[in-house]
């Protein structure tokens, strides 16, 4: 790219849909994306709902990043890891993701995807099909980590690929807390 003194780059950064079962959550959520200077959505829907509301608010929207969240947590702590029954949200934020991955695959949008909460079924929620999902660990995560692997994706370039090694050292837990397969970034740079 040949550039003059007068172009210009002007950089955007990746939209996010910020999707949260408690509406105190919604708010820190919206005011800390605000303070980051991110272009963001933030809806507060219970988490029973989300499934049946986010493929009209992604095709609303249209944003390259959807952050699903809420409260969750295991029935029998510690027994049937792999019973979707011992989760009180986890089966939500499972169908929510799936309903998201056939709004991407209707629109050709590719969506970056955290899904989840403290204690949630970490394996299902990553074979719906979310690149970060809590909680590997079945432990509580903080309140701040899908918003960190908000950020680091809204605005990393576009053709670098972020792995949760990248992200590890910025979360509460580590990979305790969150984990995933990855996901490419979503800053561009335009020339003015």
């Amino acid at each position: 790219m040949n550039m003059t003194k007068k172009d210009k780059l002007q950089y955007i950064t990746g939209k996010i849909l910020h999707l949260d079962g408690d509406r105190r959550y919604s708010e820190k959520s919206f005011k800390y994306y605000q303070k980051m200077g991110l272009t963001a959505v933030v809806k507060n829907i219970p988490e029973y709902k989300q499934p049946q509301m986010v493929y009209n608010l992604l095709s609303y929207y249209k944003p390259d990043i959807l952050i699903v969240t809420g409260h969750d947590g295991m029935i029998k702590k510690g027994k049937l890891f792999n019973d979707i029954y011992n989760y009180k949200n986890s089966k939500y934020f499972i169908a929510t993701v799936k309903e998201a991955r056939r709004y991407e695959k209707n629109s050709g949008k590719n969506l970056v995807i955290f899904a989840g909460a403290c204690e949630s079924y970490f394996e299902a929620l990553i074979m719906a099909g979310a690149n970060f999902a809590s909680s590997p660990s079945r432990i509580l995560i903080d309140f701040f980590d899908p918003l960190v692997i908000a950020k680091k994706v809204a605005t990393t370039d576009h053709y670098k690929y972020i792995t949760i090694e990248d992200l590890e050292n910025d979360l509460r837990d580590g990979k305790k807390g969150v984990n995933g397969i990855g996901a490419l970034g979503k800053k561009h740079v335009i020339l003015l």
